[in-house]
Protein backbone atom coordinates (compact mmCIF):
# COMPACT_ATOMS: atom_id res chain seq x y z
CA UNK A 1 0.00 0.00 0.00
CA UNK A 2 2.82 2.36 0.92
CA UNK A 3 4.55 1.51 -2.34
CA UNK A 4 1.38 2.33 -4.30
CA UNK A 5 1.06 5.68 -2.49
CA UNK A 6 4.69 6.49 -3.27
CA UNK A 7 4.17 5.68 -6.95
CA UNK A 8 1.04 7.79 -7.15
CA UNK A 9 2.80 10.65 -5.35
CA UNK A 10 5.73 10.43 -7.73
CA UNK A 11 3.50 10.68 -10.81
CA UNK A 12 1.47 13.52 -9.28
CA UNK A 13 4.62 15.52 -8.53
CA UNK A 14 6.14 14.68 -11.92
CA UNK A 15 2.97 15.79 -13.66
CA UNK A 16 2.92 19.05 -11.69
CA UNK A 17 6.57 19.70 -12.57
CA UNK A 18 5.81 18.94 -16.21
CA UNK A 19 2.99 21.45 -16.20
CA UNK A 20 5.28 24.12 -14.79
CA UNK A 21 8.02 23.37 -17.25
CA UNK A 22 5.74 23.05 -20.28
CA UNK A 23 2.83 25.49 -20.02
CA UNK A 24 0.43 25.67 -22.92
CA UNK A 25 1.76 27.90 -25.70
CA UNK A 26 0.72 31.54 -26.05
CA UNK A 27 1.09 33.81 -29.09
CA UNK A 28 1.73 37.47 -28.32
CA UNK A 29 0.74 39.42 -31.44
CA UNK A 30 2.06 42.73 -30.09
CA UNK A 31 5.55 42.74 -28.63
CA UNK A 32 8.26 45.39 -28.89
CA UNK A 33 12.05 45.57 -28.88
CA UNK A 34 12.82 49.22 -28.24
CA UNK A 35 15.48 51.18 -26.35
CA UNK A 36 14.65 51.34 -22.67
CA UNK A 37 15.20 55.12 -22.64
CA UNK A 38 12.63 55.79 -25.39
CA UNK A 39 10.17 57.19 -22.84
CA UNK A 40 12.74 59.05 -20.78
CA UNK A 41 15.47 58.14 -18.30
CA UNK A 42 14.61 54.85 -16.56
CA UNK A 43 13.32 53.54 -14.28
CA UNK A 44 9.73 54.40 -15.19
CA UNK A 45 6.54 52.99 -13.73
CA UNK A 46 3.33 52.17 -15.53
CA UNK A 47 -0.09 51.37 -14.16
CA UNK A 48 -0.98 47.70 -14.28
CA UNK A 49 -3.68 48.87 -14.12
CA UNK A 50 -4.00 52.60 -13.70
CA UNK A 51 -6.39 53.62 -10.93
CA UNK A 52 -7.38 56.81 -12.74
CA UNK A 53 -6.18 59.13 -15.51
CA UNK A 54 -4.95 62.27 -13.80
CA UNK A 55 -6.32 65.70 -14.66
CA UNK A 56 -4.05 68.41 -15.94
CA UNK A 57 -4.18 72.16 -15.49
CA UNK A 58 -3.61 73.44 -19.06
CA UNK A 59 -1.03 75.87 -17.68
CA UNK A 60 1.20 72.85 -17.10
CA UNK A 61 3.22 70.92 -19.68
CA UNK A 62 1.41 67.57 -19.78
CA UNK A 63 4.53 65.81 -21.02
CA UNK A 64 6.26 66.76 -17.77
CA UNK A 65 3.19 65.90 -15.72
CA UNK A 66 2.98 62.41 -17.21
CA UNK A 67 6.73 61.82 -16.89
CA UNK A 68 6.50 62.70 -13.19
CA UNK A 69 3.59 60.26 -12.88
CA UNK A 70 5.74 57.54 -14.41
CA UNK A 71 8.39 58.25 -11.83
CA UNK A 72 5.97 58.22 -8.88
CA UNK A 73 3.16 55.88 -9.97
CA UNK A 74 0.70 58.27 -8.32
CA UNK A 75 -2.16 57.38 -10.71
CA UNK A 76 -1.57 53.64 -10.52
CA UNK A 77 -3.58 51.06 -8.66
CA UNK A 78 -0.59 48.80 -9.11
CA UNK A 79 2.74 49.77 -10.67
CA UNK A 80 5.27 47.75 -12.59
CA UNK A 81 8.72 49.18 -13.14
CA UNK A 82 10.75 49.26 -16.33
CA UNK A 83 14.09 47.65 -16.98
CA UNK A 84 17.09 49.89 -16.36
CA UNK A 85 19.18 49.00 -19.41
CA UNK A 86 18.64 47.65 -22.92
CA UNK A 87 20.43 44.43 -21.99
CA UNK A 88 18.22 43.93 -18.95
CA UNK A 89 15.11 44.57 -21.03
CA UNK A 90 16.18 41.98 -23.59
CA UNK A 91 17.10 39.40 -20.94
CA UNK A 92 13.93 39.80 -18.91
CA UNK A 93 11.64 39.80 -21.94
CA UNK A 94 13.23 36.65 -23.33
CA UNK A 95 13.10 35.03 -19.89
CA UNK A 96 9.36 35.73 -19.77
CA UNK A 97 8.88 34.26 -23.26
CA UNK A 98 10.59 31.06 -22.18
CA UNK A 99 8.92 30.82 -18.76
CA UNK A 100 5.37 31.27 -20.06
CA UNK A 101 5.98 29.54 -23.43
CA UNK A 102 5.11 32.73 -25.33
CA UNK A 103 5.79 33.17 -29.04
CA UNK A 104 6.15 36.90 -29.57
CA UNK A 105 5.52 38.84 -32.80
CA UNK A 106 8.40 41.20 -32.13
CA UNK A 107 8.79 44.60 -33.77
CA UNK A 108 11.31 47.40 -33.44
CA UNK A 109 14.26 48.52 -35.49
CA UNK A 110 15.35 45.71 -37.80
CA UNK A 111 18.77 45.66 -36.16
CA UNK A 112 17.28 45.23 -32.67
CA UNK A 113 14.76 42.59 -33.77
CA UNK A 114 17.55 40.63 -35.41
CA UNK A 115 19.65 40.88 -32.24
CA UNK A 116 16.84 39.56 -30.06
CA UNK A 117 16.05 36.82 -32.58
CA UNK A 118 19.65 35.65 -32.44
CA UNK A 119 19.42 35.49 -28.65
CA UNK A 120 16.08 33.63 -28.77
CA UNK A 121 15.45 32.01 -32.15
CA UNK A 122 12.58 29.78 -30.98
CA UNK A 123 10.17 32.19 -29.26
CA UNK A 124 10.48 35.24 -31.52
CA UNK A 125 8.60 35.90 -34.76
CA UNK A 126 10.23 38.76 -36.66
CA UNK A 127 7.95 41.69 -37.45
CA UNK A 128 8.44 45.13 -38.97
CA UNK A 129 7.56 48.22 -36.93
CA UNK A 130 6.71 50.98 -39.37
CA UNK A 131 5.51 54.53 -39.88
CA UNK A 132 6.41 57.08 -42.54
CA UNK A 133 9.50 58.18 -40.65
CA UNK A 134 10.93 54.74 -41.34
CA UNK A 135 10.98 55.44 -45.07
CA UNK A 136 13.99 57.65 -44.28
CA UNK A 137 15.43 56.15 -41.10
CA UNK A 138 15.49 52.51 -42.29
CA UNK A 139 14.94 53.00 -46.03
CA UNK A 140 11.63 51.15 -45.79
CA UNK A 141 9.60 52.38 -48.71
CA UNK A 142 7.10 50.05 -50.39
CA UNK A 143 9.64 48.56 -52.80
CA UNK A 144 12.23 47.85 -50.11
CA UNK A 145 9.55 46.30 -47.87
CA UNK A 146 8.47 44.06 -50.74
CA UNK A 147 12.04 42.84 -51.15
CA UNK A 148 12.44 42.38 -47.39
CA UNK A 149 9.29 40.31 -46.96
CA UNK A 150 10.13 38.17 -49.98
CA UNK A 151 13.26 36.95 -48.14
CA UNK A 152 11.04 35.35 -45.49
CA UNK A 153 13.10 36.74 -42.62
CA UNK A 154 10.28 39.01 -41.42
CA UNK A 155 6.87 37.37 -41.11
CA UNK A 156 4.49 40.15 -40.01
CA UNK A 157 4.03 43.81 -40.98
CA UNK A 158 3.27 45.16 -37.54
CA UNK A 159 3.15 47.48 -35.74
CA UNK A 160 2.04 50.06 -38.30
CA UNK A 161 1.90 53.19 -36.14
CA UNK A 162 0.74 55.81 -38.62
CA UNK A 163 -2.00 57.04 -36.28
CA UNK A 164 0.69 59.02 -34.45
CA UNK A 165 1.37 60.87 -37.71
CA UNK A 166 -2.28 61.76 -38.28
CA UNK A 167 -2.61 59.16 -41.06
CA UNK A 168 -5.07 56.26 -41.29
CA UNK A 169 -4.90 53.05 -43.28
CA UNK A 170 -7.55 54.16 -45.77
CA UNK A 171 -5.58 57.28 -46.77
CA UNK A 172 -4.26 57.14 -50.34
CA UNK A 173 -0.69 57.76 -49.18
CA UNK A 174 -0.71 54.35 -47.45
CA UNK A 175 -2.09 52.48 -50.45
CA UNK A 176 1.27 51.10 -51.74
CA UNK A 177 1.93 49.46 -48.36
CA UNK A 178 -1.46 47.78 -48.25
CA UNK A 179 -0.76 46.41 -51.73
CA UNK A 180 2.57 44.94 -50.61
CA UNK A 181 0.93 43.16 -47.68
CA UNK A 182 -1.95 41.83 -49.79
CA UNK A 183 0.22 40.78 -52.73
CA UNK A 184 2.65 38.87 -50.53
CA UNK A 185 0.02 37.64 -48.05
CA UNK A 186 1.83 39.28 -45.12
CA UNK A 187 -0.26 39.70 -41.95
CA UNK A 188 -0.58 43.37 -41.02
CA UNK A 189 -1.31 44.90 -37.62
CA UNK A 190 -2.33 48.56 -37.48
CA UNK A 191 -2.39 50.74 -34.38
CA UNK A 192 -6.07 51.62 -33.88
CA UNK A 193 -6.76 52.87 -30.39
CA UNK A 194 -4.94 54.33 -27.42
CA UNK A 195 -1.47 55.76 -27.35
CA UNK A 196 -0.22 57.33 -24.14
CA UNK A 197 -2.67 59.68 -22.44
CA UNK A 198 -2.44 63.18 -23.84
CA UNK A 199 -0.56 61.96 -26.93
CA UNK A 200 -0.90 65.26 -28.90
CA UNK A 201 0.92 66.97 -26.03
CA UNK A 202 3.69 64.38 -25.84
CA UNK A 203 5.26 64.79 -29.26
CA UNK A 204 2.54 63.27 -31.46
CA UNK A 205 0.98 66.57 -32.50
CA UNK A 206 -1.08 64.99 -35.32
CA UNK A 207 -2.54 62.19 -33.17
CA UNK A 208 -6.32 62.43 -32.93
CA UNK A 209 -8.84 60.61 -30.74
CA UNK A 210 -11.21 60.05 -33.67
CA UNK A 211 -8.57 57.76 -35.17
CA UNK A 212 -9.25 55.30 -32.34
CA UNK A 213 -12.25 54.21 -34.39
CA UNK A 214 -11.68 51.05 -36.43
CA UNK A 215 -13.95 52.60 -39.05
CA UNK A 216 -10.74 54.18 -40.40
CA UNK A 217 -9.87 50.71 -41.75
CA UNK A 218 -13.01 50.30 -43.81
CA UNK A 219 -11.97 51.58 -47.22
CA UNK A 220 -8.63 49.79 -46.95
CA UNK A 221 -10.47 46.50 -46.41
CA UNK A 222 -12.81 47.17 -49.32
CA UNK A 223 -9.92 47.89 -51.69
CA UNK A 224 -7.88 44.92 -50.42
CA UNK A 225 -10.30 42.06 -49.69
CA UNK A 226 -7.53 39.45 -49.38
CA UNK A 227 -5.57 41.46 -46.80
CA UNK A 228 -4.91 39.72 -43.47
CA UNK A 229 -5.44 42.61 -41.06
CA UNK A 230 -5.75 42.99 -37.31
CA UNK A 231 -6.72 46.11 -35.39
CA UNK A 232 -4.34 46.59 -32.50
CA UNK A 233 -5.75 47.53 -29.08
CA UNK A 234 -9.13 46.28 -30.37
CA UNK A 235 -10.03 49.87 -31.18
CA UNK A 236 -10.56 50.77 -27.51
CA UNK A 237 -12.71 52.51 -26.41
CA UNK A 238 -14.82 52.51 -29.61
CA UNK A 239 -16.64 49.27 -28.87
CA UNK A 240 -19.68 49.86 -31.08
CA UNK A 241 -17.51 50.78 -34.06
CA UNK A 242 -15.33 47.73 -33.42
CA UNK A 243 -18.30 45.38 -33.33
CA UNK A 244 -19.69 46.94 -36.51
CA UNK A 245 -16.37 46.41 -38.29
CA UNK A 246 -15.96 42.80 -37.12
CA UNK A 247 -19.52 42.03 -38.23
CA UNK A 248 -19.08 43.66 -41.63
CA UNK A 249 -15.57 42.32 -42.37
CA UNK A 250 -15.25 38.65 -41.36
CA UNK A 251 -11.53 38.67 -42.23
CA UNK A 252 -10.73 41.32 -39.60
CA UNK A 253 -9.14 40.31 -36.28
CA UNK A 254 -8.14 42.31 -33.19
CA UNK A 255 -5.45 42.13 -30.54
CA UNK A 256 -5.83 43.20 -26.91
CA UNK A 257 -2.45 44.94 -26.66
CA UNK A 258 -2.02 47.32 -23.71
CA UNK A 259 -5.72 47.44 -22.76
CA UNK A 260 -5.32 44.03 -21.12
CA UNK A 261 -3.18 45.49 -18.38
CA UNK A 262 -3.19 49.32 -18.17
CA UNK A 263 -6.87 50.29 -18.20
CA UNK A 264 -8.90 49.62 -15.03
CA UNK A 265 -9.78 45.94 -14.92
CA UNK A 266 -13.51 46.62 -14.71
CA UNK A 267 -13.32 48.52 -18.01
CA UNK A 268 -11.13 45.91 -19.70
CA UNK A 269 -13.45 43.10 -18.68
CA UNK A 270 -16.51 45.05 -19.82
CA UNK A 271 -14.90 45.71 -23.23
CA UNK A 272 -13.74 42.13 -23.71
CA UNK A 273 -17.10 40.78 -22.56
CA UNK A 274 -18.88 42.92 -25.18
CA UNK A 275 -16.63 41.53 -27.94
CA UNK A 276 -17.12 37.94 -26.83
CA UNK A 277 -20.82 38.42 -26.14
CA UNK A 278 -21.32 39.85 -29.62
CA UNK A 279 -19.97 36.62 -31.08
CA UNK A 280 -16.38 37.52 -32.02
CA UNK A 281 -14.46 35.25 -29.65
CA UNK A 282 -12.82 33.50 -32.63
CA UNK A 283 -11.15 36.71 -33.84
CA UNK A 284 -9.70 38.10 -30.62
CA UNK A 285 -5.95 37.60 -30.18
CA UNK A 286 -3.71 38.14 -27.21
CA UNK A 287 -1.20 40.97 -27.38
CA UNK A 288 0.79 42.48 -24.54
CA UNK A 289 2.14 45.63 -26.19
CA UNK A 290 5.10 45.05 -23.89
CA UNK A 291 7.46 47.97 -24.38
CA UNK A 292 9.92 48.45 -21.53
CA UNK A 293 7.98 46.64 -18.78
CA UNK A 294 8.55 42.87 -19.12
CA UNK A 295 6.21 42.05 -16.23
CA UNK A 296 3.35 43.44 -18.33
CA UNK A 297 3.28 40.14 -20.18
CA UNK A 298 2.53 38.12 -17.07
CA UNK A 299 -0.05 40.60 -15.78
CA UNK A 300 -1.94 40.72 -19.09
CA UNK A 301 -1.99 36.94 -19.50
CA UNK A 302 -3.24 36.49 -15.94
CA UNK A 303 -6.00 39.06 -16.53
CA UNK A 304 -7.29 36.98 -19.44
CA UNK A 305 -6.95 33.67 -17.59
CA UNK A 306 -8.77 35.13 -14.59
CA UNK A 307 -11.66 36.64 -16.56
CA UNK A 308 -14.71 35.07 -14.86
CA UNK A 309 -16.91 35.25 -17.96
CA UNK A 310 -14.54 33.36 -20.27
CA UNK A 311 -14.72 29.60 -20.68
CA UNK A 312 -11.57 27.50 -20.78
CA UNK A 313 -11.88 27.10 -24.53
CA UNK A 314 -12.42 30.85 -25.04
CA UNK A 315 -9.25 31.59 -23.09
CA UNK A 316 -7.26 29.16 -25.25
CA UNK A 317 -8.70 30.70 -28.39
CA UNK A 318 -7.67 34.20 -27.30
CA UNK A 319 -4.25 33.20 -26.02
CA UNK A 320 -3.29 30.88 -28.89
CA UNK A 321 -5.76 29.31 -31.29
CA UNK A 322 -7.02 32.46 -33.00
CA UNK A 323 -3.52 33.78 -33.66
CA UNK A 324 -2.37 30.37 -34.91
CA UNK A 325 -5.22 30.43 -37.42
CA UNK A 326 -4.61 34.06 -38.40
CA UNK A 327 -0.89 33.40 -38.93
CA UNK A 328 -1.72 30.18 -40.81
CA UNK A 329 0.58 28.06 -38.68
CA UNK A 330 0.90 24.46 -39.82
CA UNK A 331 0.07 21.48 -37.65
CA UNK A 332 3.79 20.83 -37.42
CA UNK A 333 4.53 24.36 -36.24
CA UNK A 334 1.78 24.18 -33.65
CA UNK A 335 3.02 20.82 -32.38
CA UNK A 336 6.52 22.21 -31.98
CA UNK A 337 5.17 25.02 -29.79
CA UNK A 338 3.49 22.65 -27.33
Amino acid sequence: MKKLILILTFFTVANAIGQVKHPLPIIDMHLHAIPVADFGPPPLKIGAPFKYWGPNDPQNDFGEVYFNEQKSGAWDKRSITSALTDDQLERETIAMLRKRNIYGVLSGSMERVRKWKTAEPKHIINAVYWNFRHVKSEKLDADSLRRLFKTGEFKVFSEVAIQYEGIVASDSIFEPYLKVAEDLDIPMGIHVGPGPPGAPFQGASKYRARMHSPLVLEEALIRHPKLRLYAMHAGWPMIDDMIAMLYTYPQLYVDLGVIDYIIPKKEFYAYLKRLVGAGFEKRIMYGSDQMIWPKAMGVSIDNINNAPFLSKSEKRDILFNNAARFLRLTDKQIKEMQ
